[in-house]
């Protein structure tokens, strides 16, 4: 067993025997949603989470790896290298006490110390460093030449290597790591002149928190408003506690070079370690703020993802507006656009009676059965428009999330789509395509455009996008893709193809009609046998003739499925349409080399919904018809919201206002909350107690409790 593999299962407290078969795999080409999918017997059932988790531990533990080659070699090339240094350098897997072992050895720039070594004055900080008794001074003259004028520059020069000496000491940064990890506080204060134009960061004009408690809200607000120049931050700890455990250290009796020595650790503490560890931290608490924001947005954005679908129904989409009127289009089952025009039922045209008509003509004509409705401008009034219709049909009006939208429709997909439409008919498109499914259309958008986390600007932004992009694909391989109708976009998060194999999947289906099987995968370009084991199973081919082609039961199971029915004395597709038959199943005899009973059950439990849809309904939601701005609003109103965003602090609700009003962490429920997202979800329909308001500021303070 290789040590990174023990490393990584020490860590994620995970058996080593599962560590070392998911990197396999992952080394063979697999995806994650694969590997958790379909080789749960060689993971031991490990999830998404946990298998990310191993795969970005081994992507860091091979790096460190190659990074301990490299310092290896350097110091062994400055013929430095002892076998103390080697083993202590071979044993360390952390990147913070490599580099502070590689610090005294690492190419320097000109410092003092290093002017002062070629003086020579490398003995005279040893023989100081050593504080026997004597006369400093007097030692000192022996170190006078052409480059060291004087005993008091001899003396300096030597305090300078013992001050870089002590910054260079690995043990001794570990003291001082130690004391700002526990003891480190992180403060604010205004640069002057800037309070009028910082005025949204008044909060930290003058703010002090322990870092260590800092949260990563506050945190990242504070670095952003230190980038536009309106903060000056400092990050901390009690100095004299640091200087006082390095004297500890190196000074070790009271003669007269031991002041020299004293003196030189105060010196290397405040001129070098300090500042080196200020900008450490400052790194480090950065980099744990841009975790923490990027799990939010992360987790926002699957709950986005994953919101119910209408389904396949014909859809009426509604951009709202005011002066620019409310664009309209018609949409059929799959989404395809079949009629668009503009209506003025708002301010200043107010054609309420003519835009009625038209919408109630429209929806007749192209047999609709829902209208989704824009939540932006014009959004409530909008809704109370056409709720105040009546249709020869039954036709459902929701209000949809817009977030996003104006970012497609002036993307080149959205152009290479509709390049005859301007932007106003296309987000009218995405509005309507949206209720039927939400992960269809929002994987068209760049997610850090749709606008559901904290700080998405100021976090780091390759973090943040291979976050994101991997919920992408872990929502859609959860979900499940439709090989027939799936655009270019979606496929392109299928596990196992990509940009090319997914625009060869649309070329094929162009040039020779639907998927029949999953089987005709093969015959798609460059759609070879790894790229077929790894998409199959997420594929869904509705009228297939193998029923399990519109299943998640990977092909290379078939054949236990067709055991099964074969045992039964019954058909595939009477084993899934009867339970009583299912029921007589006894799994353990199914049980080979390759397939275990965590795939067997998975098999077993699809076998009774093929196909099924994750997602949950769809339900119409309807606010409070009495508030329509902030100056309806009351102390003490209990509102019917939705869940707009979530972040580390709490949640924003829309109450059918244009603005948002907060809960707090503290008032989402009647219990201690320490994460926002266990118990509310985006989109959530929820019940809201107005706790105050300020209409100044357009500021509303919201409760959960008890509601």
């Amino acid at each position: 067993m290789s040590i990174i593999i023990s490393l990584i299962s020490k860590s994620l407290q995970l058996s080593s025997k599962n560590v070392e078969n998911t990197i396999k795999l992952l080394e063979e080409g697999a995806t994650i949603p694969f590997i958790s999918r379909y080789r749960k017997e060689a993971t031991g059932g490990l999830d998404e989470v946990a298998v990310e988790n191993i795969k970005d531990l081994n992507n860091k533990f091979k790096e460190l790896q190659k990074r301990k080659e490299f310092i290896l070699t350097t110091i062994s090339d400055q013929e430095k290298l002892t076998p103390d240094l080697k083993e202590r350098i071979e044993n360390t897997w952390d990147s913070t006490e490599l580099e502070d072992i590689y610090l005294p050895y690492r190419p320097k720039r000109q410092t003092r110390a290093e002017i002062a070594r070629k003086k020579g004055l490398e003995g005279l900080a040893e023989w100081l460093m050593k504080q026997q008794s004597g006369s400093p001074s007097q030692k000192a003259m022996s170190f006078i030449n052409d480059e060291v004028k004087d005993v008091d520059d001899a003396l300096k020069g030597a305090s300078d290597i013992i001050a870089e000496w002590v910054n260079e000491d690995a043990r001794a940064r570990q003291d001082v790591r130690s004391i700002f990890e526990r003891d480190a506080e992180i403060t604010s204060k205004v640069i002057k002149g800037k309070e009028e134009e910082g005025e949204k960061y008044k909060d930290y004009f003058d703010f002090s928190a322990l870092l260590s408690r800092c949260p990563s809200h506050r945190l990242l607000a504070i670095r952003r408003a230190e980038t536009e120049s309106f903060l000056r931050v400092t990050i901390s700890p009690d100095d004299e506690k640091c200087t006082n455990r390095l004297i500890q250290r190196f000074v070790i009796n009271s003669t007269e070079a031991a002041q020299y020595v004293e003196d030189a650790v105060k010196d290397g503490y405040k001129r070098l370690m300090k500042p080196s560890m200020e900008t450490e931290f400052a790194n480090s608490s950065k980099e744990k703020a841009d975790e923490s924001a990027i799990a939010v947005f992360a987790e926002n954005m699957r709950q986005l993802l994953l919101a119910p679908p209408l389904g396949q129904k014909r859809v009426l989409g509604i951009d709202p507006g005011f002066k620019s009127g409310c664009k309209l289009v018609c949409l059929d089952e799959q989404g395809n656009l079949l009629h668009n025009e503009t209506i003025y039922p708002h301010p200043p045209r107010n054609e309420f009676s003519k835009s009625g008509n038209k919408v109630v003509k429209l929806t007749s004509t192209y047999k609709i059965d829902a209208i989704a409705i824009g939540n932006g401008t014009a959004s409530r009034e909008t809704e109370r428009f056409i709720t105040s219709l009546r249709f020869e049909t039954n036709v459902q009006v929701f209000v949809v999330s817009e977030n996003g939208a104006s970012v497609y429709s002036a993307s080149k997909i959205a152009r290479d789509e509709f390049p005859e439409y301007d932007v106003t008919v296309r987000g009218a498109v995405s509005i309507g395509r949206r209720l039927c499914d939400p992960l269809a259309e929002l994987v068209k958008i760049d997610p850090k455009s749709v606008g559901v986390g904290q700080y998405q600007h100021d976090v780091d932004q390759t973090k943040l996008k291979k976050s994101l992009d991997q919920t992408v694909e872990s929502c859609v391989n959860l979900v499940g893709v439709n090989l027939n109708t799936a655009s270019k976009h979606l496929l392109v998060y299928v596990s196992g193809l990509g940009e090319s194999l997914a625009q060869n999947i649309v070329d094929y289906r162009t040039d020779n009609g639907a998927f029949s099987s999953r089987k005709e995968l093969m015959k798609v370009p460059r759609l070879g046998a790894k790229a077929f084991e790894q998409c199959a199973g997420f594929l869904r081919i509705t009228d297939a003739e193998n029923v399990l082609d519109n299943s998640a039961v990977h092909p290379e199971s078939y054949h236990v499925v067709e055991k099964m029915a074969k045992d039964l004395n019954c058909t595939i597709k009477e084993l899934i349409n009867d339970k009583a038959l299912r029921e007589k199943i006894d799994l353990n005899n199914y049980i080979s080399e390759s397939i275990g009973l965590a795939t067997l059950t998975d098999i077993l439990n699809e076998l009774e919904k093929p196909g099924r849809d994750p997602r949950s309904k769809v339900e119409v939601f309807e606010f409070n018809s009495a508030v329509k701005t902030i100056d309806n609003l009351n102390e003490g109103m209990v509102l019917p919201g939705i869940v707009t965003n979530i972040t580390n602090f709490g949640c924003f609700v829309d109450v059918g206002i244009k603005e948002n009003g907060l809960v707090h962490i503290s008032e989402l429920a009647d219990k201690f909350v320490s994460n926002p997202s266990d118990v509310v979800s985006l989109h959530q329909y929820v019940q809201v107690k107005v706790l105050s308001v300020d209409k100044e500021q357009k500021r509303i303070q919201l409760s959960m409790k008890g509601l």
